[in-house]
């Protein structure tokens, strides 16, 4: 039978630890943030060199990264895979929705890489940020605060700069790229709150719960997967001809790096500097993934980009900050 006091003391390993550890929290947080956009990159690499689809790439991905996070459960952490095969059943249908969401997430930040670029799929991806605010708002039934309303519009003119250029009676981003860029905010804000709301990182840990989370986006993806081969649609020829340097990207780069070490690595972060700062720390990924594109693969950025990605940087900041709990004030002793 597993035991409880093993997980209550792994959650506690996973609180904030703001002396010693504080920095060391901090550069994890952002090397963490910074794979991902590297991850990005990568993607573009292999969709434009190869011609490798996005589905390809989610089920290589999730495959790998569950396969690890597995193994290390299995070695280190196998009371929680116990505890998690032992649970009621509306526990299990939130990790089934936990997946689902983890899936249409990586799923659709490859499609808008597809049909833009890293660095504008990545600026698009931080709407989550507002869908989160949004949703929190609805669910409390509360208006948003000032600096959250500032930050939505932010993100609002950020996303009209860079779906227009600056011509507000044309759409120069793809309506695809548009609508993939969307849906991936819209799935990185259900995929953060569905753990929180029901209470998974708190009982399982953190990272038992994602890779629970990573092996139902593994099954989704093979699925669809074998969905698009039946239909001819998979381009397995594609992937017959990728050398070695292309696996070393798909495997290495996109996967390894990229999903289970970024993973990992922000994580950690995040336990030992907390969530609003771990979420500020996490801005470095657009950052990232734009000057990787530019240095490595030549994308070309306009001025309407680099103001999006400062917009959204400062919406970031506004939502975050602005929902910053305020320490309790001390009653006076009688």
């Amino acid at each position: 039978m597993a035991n409880p006091d093993k997980a209550c003391k792994a959650e506690r390993a996973c609180a904030p630890a703001p002396r010693r550890t504080f920095w060391v929290g901090v550069a994890c947080a952002l090397v963490g943030a910074g794979l991902w956009g590297v991850s990005g990159a990568c993607a573009q690499y292999l969709f434009s060199h190869y011609g490798i689809t996005p589905m390809f790439a989610t089920v290589v991905r999730s495959l790998v990264a569950s396969l690890i996070f597995f193994g290390v459960l299995i070695f280190r952490r196998r009371y929680l895979l116990q505890l998690i095969w032992g649970s009621e059943p509306r526990v299990k249908a939130a990790f089934l929705a936990f997946g689902v969401a983890l899936f249409v997430d990586q799923f659709a930040y490859s499609m808008t890489i597809a049909h833009t670029n890293a660095g504008t799929a990545t600026v698009l991806q931080m709407l989550g940020t507002v869908f989160v605010m949004l949703f929190t708002c609805v669910l409390g039934r509360h208006l948003p605060k000032a600096s959250e309303f500032a930050g939505l519009v932010c993100a609002f003119v950020a996303t009209v700069l860079i779906a227009t250029q600056g011509d507000l009676g044309t759409l120069v981003l793809p309506a695809a790229g548009l609508f993939w860029g969307l849906l991936n905010a819209l799935s990185v804000a259900l995929y953060v709150m569905i753990p929180r709301n029901c209470g998974l990182f708190d009982r399982f840990g953190s990272f038992a719960a994602t890779g629970v989370g990573m092996l139902v986006t593994c099954v989704c993806s093979g699925v669809a997967y074998a969905v698009q081969l039946a239909g001819g649609a998979g381009a397995p020829e594609a992937v017959a001809s990728m050398d070695a340097f292309g696996w070393l990207v798909l495997l290495g780069g996109l996967t390894v790096l990229g999903t289970f070490v970024s993973f990992g690595l922000y994580l950690r972060g995040v336990a030992a500097v907390g969530s609003v700062t771990g979420s500020l720390l996490g801005a470095i990924e657009p950052v990232s993934a734009s000057v990787c594109a530019w240095v490595f693969l030549g994308t070309a950025f306009s001025g309407f980009d680099w103001a999006g990605l400062v917009l959204m940087l400062g919406m970031l900041a506004l939502v975050t900050l602005g929902g910053k709990p305020k320490p309790p004030i001390p009653r006076r002793r009688r």
